[in-house]
């Protein structure tokens, strides 16, 4: 286990030093050299993974179009980035220079205006700086009947660009609907597009041209939400946890007073409460195999996320660092596949499991499985309409090759270093040879209820941030503040891990003593239910919060999202066992059980 662990030192120092810019060069350029302009994909606005290759539309197309070589996250971030027909060169101002003259056939002026119908905007980089812009715009202006709205394109582009010695600082796009070309009627017709550069001097310094990216998430009046946010979730914290230590507090007192005053008096007397069913509180649960795999896995998606934090925390995924999260996320989860394996494997032996194989395949599939068959359909779909979230042939193949050679051995050694392991299950009561009958239950214990109240607190800790991560990944939002992101998720385990214990105790406390999977569906109810909850906030985001709209949008935001919700069902779910489990451990070592 040392060995694995300099092993993740090493790959989190490999990250650390990953952080280079996306075209390798050290950016300074002379007067009039040329600066490197790829332009990437176009889409509509509202449907940001609906995003199709620059030169579907057709735009003016170079002479010679090169693809630019690109790592990983970058494709599965939907880049696809092609050399740009504009010339900016360093410090060279242009007025209306001709771009080119282009004539339109009525198929590509009907391709045009169903661009601009859409909220097309196109995206390009410049240096590795980030441009936006619209290709055009409705003009509805005092007119009711969309026959009668006009169909702009824009014809002209102005480049803003700010430089500080031999450096490019920032760079801004303008377009002006004086100077665009009215394609309302779909006929053939000749354009000539038309673009302009002007240079000033800035006293920005290259290292902070990627701050203005970032500003507008840590403006002040979104600070002042987000320390909100925070305030909300410390008070929810405090109360919950005052709440709850006091009345366990009381009630395990009085119940310890009362336990060891019966062991002192009346041999006869009937026992009553948690401690009548300390002989099968610690019986193994049903189907464990897939328990131990729900704790494996989910003990894989709680080291992920720390390590993604810690990432994060430290600089990495700087604003338009392009894939780096994608990328990190992909190696991350390979390479912590071991821990799923060890954490798995020794479980299910503890629980005196004898096929840990067959569960070690199990939870290999667990997560990637459903993973993998959403991954299918919505390739298929993106495949259909185009898009370049289409994943190309090669970076299947390079992910399937991150399966075999790297997640599936370290899994298996994992596996194998947990079956090694020999470590007992660690019970303070001799468990009985057959069960006691649970008493009937009123119907507010029931797992439906449960799952109501005990998710909603958890969701109640997060749900303001959520608007703003939604916002930026699946808007054009930047997302910054990781410190205070960091400090939710660990007021989100806190709450969870206080929720489950309290519904640990309220369920042996009436004599239920299977909580083995109540606790991974309490903590699933506490953990999944908050995956559920989440998912009714993707719901209501869909409809009331965004524009989004078409099969294909739909089809990704409700597909990944489903996804991660049960990244979330796992993680808080074993994170809620782990803790009931502490628990219960506790208060039966604290009684003297037969």
């Amino acid at each position: 286990m040392k060995k694995m662990a300099r092993f993740f030192q090493l790959v989190l120092l490999l990250f650390v030093g990953l952080r280079v810019e996306a075209d390798g060069s050290d950016h300074k350029y002379k007067e009039k050299e040329d600066v490197p302009l790829y332009v990437n994909k176009v889409g509509p606005f509202h449907n940001p993974s609906e995003t199709y290759r620059y030169y579907d539309l057709p735009f003016c197309i170079p002479d010679h179009v090169n693809e630019k070589k690109e790592d990983l996250g970058e494709v599965l971030n939907g880049d696809r980035l092609v050399d740009a027909p504009y010339q900016l060169n360093f410090r060279l101002d242009k007025e209306s220079e001709v771009l080119c003259k282009k004539k339109l056939t009525k198929e590509d002026v009907a391709t045009f205006k169903n661009a601009v119908l859409k909220d097309y905007y196109f995206q390009m980089y410049y240096d590795d700086l980030p441009i936006w812009g619209f290709i055009g715009k409705v003009d509805r202006e005092d007119k009711d009947d969309p026959s009668d709205f006009k169909y702009l394109l824009y014809k002209h582009i102005h480049f803003d660009i700010s430089y500080n010695n031999d450096r490019v600082i920032e760079i801004n796009v303008q377009t002006d609907a004086n100077l665009a070309v009215d394609i309302s009627e779909e006929k053939e017709m000749e354009v000539d597009f038309l673009y302009s550069v002007k240079w000033k001097e800035t006293d920005i310094p290259f290292e902070k041209r990627m701050d203005k990216y970032s500003k507008s998430s840590s403006a002040p009046q979104h600070l002042e939400i987000h320390w909100f946010s925070i305030i909300n979730s410390c008070v929810t914290v405090l109360l919950l946890t005052g709440f709850l230590a006091t009345i366990l507090m009381r009630v395990l007192k009085n119940d310890f007073i009362k336990y060891s005053h019966d062991e002192e008096s009346a041999d006869d007397q009937e026992e009553t409460g948690w401690k009548y069913i300390h002989g099968d509180v610690f019986r193994f649960p049903k189907h464990k195999s897939l328990f131990a795999a729900v704790v494996g896995s989910g003990t894989q998606l709680f080291t992920l996320t720390i390590f993604i934090f810690i990432l994060s925390l430290v600089g990495v995924f700087y604003p338009y660092n392009r894939g780096a999260l994608f990328t990190a996320l992909v190696v991350i989860y390979a390479l912590t596949s071991g821990i799923a394996g060890y954490t798995a494997t020794s479980t299910y032996l503890q629980l005196e499991g004898t096929n840990w194989v067959r569960n070690l395949l199990l939870t290999g599939c667990l997560f990637c499985g459903p993973l993998f068959l959403t991954f299918c359909f919505l390739n298929t779909v993106a495949i259909i309409y185009s898009a370049t979230a289409a994943l190309p042939v090669g970076t299947i193949l390079v992910i399937l090759l991150i399966w075999a050679l790297v997640t599936s051995p370290l899994l298996v050694l994992g596996g194998i270093a947990g079956k090694n392991s020999k470590a007992e299950f660690q019970a303070p009561c001799r468990t009985k040879k057959y069960p006691r009958e649970i008493p009937p239950l009123p119907w507010y214990r029931g797992t439906i209820p449960q799952m109501a109240m005990a998710g909603f607190l958890p969701f109640s800790a997060i749900y303001i941030e959520l608007y703003y991560i939604f916002a930026s990944v699946w808007g054009h939002k930047i997302y910054t503040i990781y410190s205070i992101l960091f400090i939710v998720f660990i007021i989100l385990i806190i709450v969870t891990a206080f929720i489950t214990v309290a519904l640990t105790y309220f369920q042996l406390a009436v004599e239920d003593h299977e909580w083995w999977w109540r606790q991974v569906l309490l903590s699933v109810v506490c953990g999944g239910s908050t995956g559920v909850f989440i998912f009714g906030y993707c719901i209501y985001y869909y409809h009331a919060r965004s524009d989004m709209s078409g099969f294909m949008q739909t089809s990704f935001f409700f597909g990944y999202m489903a996804c991660i919700c049960y990244g979330f069902f796992l993680m808080l779910g074993t994170v809620g066992f782990r803790a009931s489990l502490l628990f219960v451990r506790h208060i039966y070592r604290s009684i003297k059980c037969e």
